[in-house]
Order: C-alpha cells, then sequence, then structure tokens
C-alpha cells in the first residue's frame, strides 16, 4: 500500500528524530521506516503505527497517486477536395470520420493546405488514438 513518505520524514525531521527513534515509539521496524521513507509503501499497520504515533489522521498518510500519462499514435488521411472562386466539391466527411471511429480513431484536426489561387486539391485529416501499453 503506498504511503506519504514524504509526510513521514516531514514530521520525523520536525521531531529531529532518527529512524531509529521513529522505529521505537512506532513500534516498528528501521526496516520498515527506511522502506516506507524511500519507497514509499507498507502495510495497513505500518500507516495506522506512523499515524498514532504522529497524531495524524490514517488518511493523511495516503499517497495521492499521479496519473499516468497517456500515450497516442496518429495517423492522416488525405481527403480528395476541390474549393475555388466557382466551384466546390465536398467530400463526404461524415462517412470516413464515422468509419475511422469505429475502429478507435478521433478527429484531431482538419489540415487544408496552402494552394494558390484559394484552391485546394485535398485536405488532411488527422486522427489519435490511444496507444495500449
Amino acid at each position: 500500500m503506498k504511503i506519504n513518505a514524504a509526510l513521514v520524514l516531514e514530521e520525523r525531521l520536525r521531531r529531529a528524530w532518527s529512524q531509529e527513534h521513529l522505529a521505537q515509539v512506532s513500534g516498528l521496524s528501521q526496516r520498515t521506516i527506511q522502506r516506507v521513507e524511500k519507497e514509499a509503501t507498507g502495510s495497513l499497520e505500518t500507516k495506522k503505527a506512523l499515524a498514532a504515533t504522529f497524531e495524524v489522521d490514517v488518511v493523511d498518510l495516503d499517497c495521492e497517486e499521479l496519473p499516468i500519462m497517456k500515450k497516442f499514435e496518429y495517423k492522416t488521411v488525405e481527403v480528395p477536395f476541390k474549393t475555388s472562386l466557382f466551384k466546390s466539391d465536398t467530400p463526404d466527411i461524415e462517412s470516413l470520420l464515422n468509419a475511422e471511429g469505429d475502429v478507435g480513431w478521433r478527429l484531431r484536426q482538419v489540415v487544408l493546405p496552402a494552394s494558390g489561387f484559394g484552391e485546394s486539391g485535398s485536405m488532411v485529416v488527422i486522427l489519435e488514438r490511444e496507444k495500449v501499453s
């Protein structure tokens, strides 16, 4: 179980206790104190003993785990597209996105590459999905 090692260390140092002294007053072994401070792990009994020793609530010793950063993969799909001052031919983007969405892709961005005279021959659809580790 995760224990807030920073709080344990802070409380011990605030009292100017050694790890050995904390072990004696808490009824834990010195090795347990070392493991809690270094690895932030210990049993529920260890957490309760430390909370009682420091006169704090057991919940205060809970370790807030940071969320794991998600990783994504990306792909681009070039879609034929013709637009000009006099003519517009719009592709069926809805069907394309729904088909990609069925296999886990989601729309990230649509890009119209720059071209001369207000015309673009295609648009690029950027899709993303979460990588499964």
